[in-house]
């Protein structure tokens, strides 16, 4: 296998990426857009990507999504995990050293309700 993506199906694509870019940084790939409307982008960060589609008037259903993240260092991780919260997120987990050696903490955010899982492993 090459690699393995997150595809999120939202109610608007723009303005959720541009949110989530404001949040974690990366380069947003526009990939399909009709009319001036935003249907599929991709927010590349690293080596990693996470898909976002339109949800085409289905309704999007995000309450059972969670994304986990391995983050460079506890600066960052920090700094994610407070800008979700500042921001409304409902905190689930506070930041917390884990018995398997990370930092760790999740936060559903206050957009879309995504959960967003968080570790940087410390070693100790």
């Amino acid at each position: 296998m090459i690699s393995a993506s997150p595809y999120v199906i939202i109610e608007n694509v723009r303005e959720s990426v541009e949110y989530y870019q404001s949040v974690f940084g990366g380069e947003i790939q526009v990939l399909n857009e009709h009319n001036g409307k935003l249907l599929h982008a991709d927010l590349v960060l690293g080596s990693s990507l996470i898909h976002f589609s339109d949800d085409y008037g289905r309704g999007a259903k995000t309450e059972n999504v969670s994304i986990i993240m391995a983050l460079e260092s506890e600066e960052e991780l920090r700094s994610i995990y407070g800008k979700l919260v500042a921001d409304g997120g409902k905190v689930q987990v506070e930041l917390q050293k884990t018995f398997f050696g990370a930092l760790h903490g999740q936060v559903a955010d206050s957009r879309n309700g995504i959960t967003w899982v968080f570790n940087f492993f410390t070693g100790n």
